[in-house]
């Protein structure tokens, strides 16, 4: 008899367990569903890129570094870059 009060013991415990458990994965998944309502990704436009005429670098027209008067409208990703193409 006291074996059987154990396996009821236990058998209650364990779909205790496995019922808050699908509780909480239910609340999870409400959660990102939500989250992904309400914050939906907006993309941009695509921006014209251009090449470091140093390291090659593809970066946004918009961030790049003109080069020298003389340079033939080369751009450079910083203005080291810029400095040691104009140094040669």
């Amino acid at each position: 008899m006291k074996y059987l009060l154990v396996l009821a013991v236990l058998w209650i415990a364990i779909w205790l367990w496995r019922k808050n458990r699908r509780e909480e994965m239910r609340d999870a998944q409400r959660e990102r569903a939500a989250k992904a309502q309400r914050a939906p990704t907006q993309v941009g436009p695509p921006k014209a890129m251009v090449r470091c005429a140093h390291c090659g670098l593809h970066l946004p027209a918009t961030d790049a570094i003109a080069g020298p008067a003389g340079s033939g409208g080369a751009v450079y990703c910083s203005t080291a870059h810029r400095d040691a193409a104009t140094a040669r």
